[in-house]
């Protein structure tokens, strides 16, 4: 089985290493400071609803949130153009809402309806938008790498000058899959960026135990594919290193590897208690690392906003994110005959 599936027996503590910004991460001014704080808090607020409805029952299945690593593809997006494109794994709210699919889609998907993103057929962890250039949330542990590439291949065929943000987790990094996709990135050159969010506990086992090398960014060191650590709770950091890689991806010199030192604050999915890691660490991490919170200091006391400016803004966000919650419970569900829609029949 593979390591990102398997839950540690007994804890084991995690070192956390300290945290320091990406060398010349550049300075946001403030609409770039409010664009921010926007975007991570309607993540934010949407993972904590989307919580909540899975403990009502309205969502069902596999639930799995991005609270705590919002920073990371909501900089990275950031740092690409229009034609760009993402896929990802099965924690995939956050990067549909970054890549600017609609609250109320993402949600009336989670609970099964038609108005759903994939028409309630495919639930949490595959959602798509072609408009949104969104390849999908995929189960499968590391599959989203090998398809990432092929979509980076299609990119290098036709010539037209996009990048494909390829997201996986620590715990994804282990499979074997992932190397084949680096060596055929690196020969042919393509537009691919890797980007490795390290959450430190892949499905329950701290990187410390599951893996022989713990720094990512080294991952393409055998294929010639240049890396980096990023420190994926500061925003600033992850645009800084994301402009440089998908620069690097776009002008023809191929892959590149970030490695996103973050942390999520709840369990791997919904129905993980955690024990793994103390209260401790969680409630240290939140206190000095969280990346909502950093931007938020940063609009207090650099841009003199008002507490008043943001509870606006959050109020703002919380009320798109009900909206999306009603939505999501009183449309109908598929029709029956959805079944039989978007399948791909093989003549013979």
């Amino acid at each position: 089985m593979a390591v990102a599936a398997r839950k540690a027996n007994k804890s084991t503590p995690n070192k956390t290493p300290a945290r320091k910004a990406t060398p010349n991460s550049p300075q946001f001014d403030k609409g770039q400071d409010l664009s921010a704080y926007r975007e991570m808090l309607l993540i934010r607020r949407f993972e904590e609803k989307s919580g909540q409805m899975y403990g009502m029952g309205l969502i069902g299945g596999f639930c799995h949130l991005y609270i705590g690593q919002e920073a990371v593809v909501v900089g990275m997006q950031l740092a690409t153009r229009e034609g760009d494109q993402v896929i990802t794994g099965y924690r995939d709210h956050g990067h549909m809402l970054a890549c600017g699919m609609e609250a109320r889609g993402v949600m009336a998907e989670l609970t099964g309806r038609r108005g759903g993103l994939s028409k309630g057929k495919g639930g949490s962890m595959h959602m798509f938008s072609k408009e949104k250039h969104f390849y999908g949330g995929h189960g499968i542990v590391g599959a989203q790498v090998s398809l990432g590439t092929g979509i980076a291949f299609a990119n290098h065929y036709r010539q037209n000058g996009n990048v494909c943000l390829t997201y996986f987790g620590d715990g994804a990094a282990n499979q074997g899959q992932v190397y084949e996709s680096f060596n055929m990135a690196q020969l042919w050159k393509l537009p691919v960026v890797y980007v490795i969010e390290n959450n430190r506990y892949a499905m329950g086992t701290s990187v410390n135990r599951a893996s022989a090398q713990t720094d990512f960014s080294k991952r393409g060191v055998s294929f010639n594919i240049p890396g980096e650590q990023v420190d994926g709770m500061d925003i600033r950091a992850v645009y800084a290193a994301g402009q440089r890689a998908v620069e690097h991806a776009r002008s023809g010199k191929g892959p590149y590897i970030l490695e996103m030192q973050t942390y999520r604050y709840r369990g791997h999915s919904m129905s993980d208690p955690a024990k793994y890691r103390t209260k401790d660490e969680v409630t240290r991490m939140r206190e000095e690392h969280d990346p909502i919170e950093q931007v938020r200091r940063r609009l207090l006391e650099s841009w003199k906003l008002s507490e008043d400016e943001l509870k606006a803004i959050d109020s703002k966000v919380r009320e798109i994110v009900n909206e999306a919650a009603e939505f999501a419970t009183h449309d109908p569900e598929p029709d029956p005959s959805e079944l039989y829609t978007d399948i791909l029949l093989e003549a013979h």
